[in-house]
């Protein structure tokens, strides 16, 4: 998902969007809306001929450049391709909330009849958006949603990761590491973000649920990934035979990698989410990581572009879309990361997987 910078994003709002915790087992929105399948929002042959020879327009407004933003907006401009419907403005706010207002405002010059974007913070992106509901731009928001607005009244949807899904799935991964049972270490997210708390309640309630042999020993927040290993290096301190870590998203796990490394500890499994090189280098040298969850970053830019589109010529459209998650190990990393971010793997991860 989506989270790697995208949470430094998060951390930026001078007020999240909080949820309530996993009440059951599956996705929701920030407001508890239920989640549709990405799948389940398609273009259809009538409504392309809607689209296609209007002049609709585009804008891709982004928080960052990544490989995670690369592959959403090249399945936007994909979809968007399909239906004739031109990407105009394409902008990388560098997490800086003042400058998304800048490029919000640049955008509208354009005249765009669809944006897609992820708001950096909900207060302000409240105020930075309101010209486009005015001017009756379709907006499809990415993980995030500004404060105060509604459902097709102010925008189209809300299209993320399969939150729960990836929490379960790194359950999965890890119990089978370990022979479905041991003792395990769990590194959440320390901030309201329902994101990540999403994805960390769905790994400890699978755990809890699913995997009677298997304890969670040890918990641990981290708000700040820099402090990752000091973190881990106080955990196996008190907690030497750990037989698995889960830990919250790709950054902090390397700072777990390093403890383990330090301490000699070959034998402690790894799972964390979200794709990055130094994580999927130590897994397919057969290291402590096991497996990384990913999202489906180009299927989600698609689900957004087809949801913005759809709004534009009058359909209904779900307040709240999930894509995907899937399971990247040694044996698929290669799949997997084209997969997940449309692009082939890290050479040195490639090399390394021959």
């Amino acid at each position: 998902m989506l989270m790697r910078k995208m949470l430094n994003a998060a951390l930026l709002a001078s007020a999240l969007i909080a949820a309530p915790l996993l009440a059951h087992a599956e996705t929701t929105g920030p407001s508890g809306e239920t989640a549709t399948k990405s799948a389940e929002v398609k273009l259809s042959d009538a409504d392309l001929a809607k689209l296609k020879g209007k002049g609709y327009k585009a804008a891709l407004l982004w928080h960052t450049s990544s490989d995670f933003t690369n592959a959403v907006s090249a399945g936007a401009k994909d979809e968007f391709a399909k239906a004739g419907v031109d990407v105009v403005v394409t902008t990388d706010a560098g997490f800086d909330a003042a400058k998304q207002r800048s490029d919000i405002e640049t955008a509208l010059a354009a005249k765009p009849n669809v944006i897609l974007a992820l708001p950096l913070d909900p207060t302000t992106s409240a105020e930075a958006f309101k010209q486009a509901v005015k001017d009756g731009t379709k907006l499809v928001f990415l993980s995030n949603l500004p404060t105060g607005y509604k459902h097709n009244t102010d925008y189209a949807a809300i299209v993320t990761d399969d939150l729960f899904q990836m929490g379960k799935q790194a359950a999965d991964a890890l119990a089978t590491a370990i022979g479905k049972k041991g003792k395990v270490g769990y590194i959440f997210h320390d901030a309201t973000y329902y994101v990540t708390n999403q994805r960390d309640q769905a790994f400890k309630s699978t755990i809890e649920k699913d995997y009677p042999d298997i304890k969670i020993v040890a918990e641990q927040g981290i708000s700040d990934p820099a402090r990752a290993e000091e973190l881990a290096n106080a955990m196996l301190l008190q907690h030497p035979d750990l037989d698995g870590i889960y830990v919250t998203w790709a950054e902090p796990a390397d700072g777990v990698l390093a403890a383990l490394r330090s301490a000699g500890n070959k034998h402690t499994k790894v799972v964390t989410l979200d794709l990055s090189e130094p994580v999927g280098l130590d897994m397919v040298k057969g290291g402590n990581v096991t497996a990384i969850v990913a999202d489906k970053a180009y299927e989600l830019g698609r689900a957004m572009a087809a949801t913005g589109m759809k709004s534009l010529i009058g359909e209904k459209t779900p307040p709240f879309i999930v894509a995907p998650a899937l399971t990247v190990t040694k044996a698929n990393v290669a799949e997997g990361w084209k997969e997940s971010l449309n692009r082939d793997a890290p050479k040195s991860v490639l090399d390394a997987a021959k």
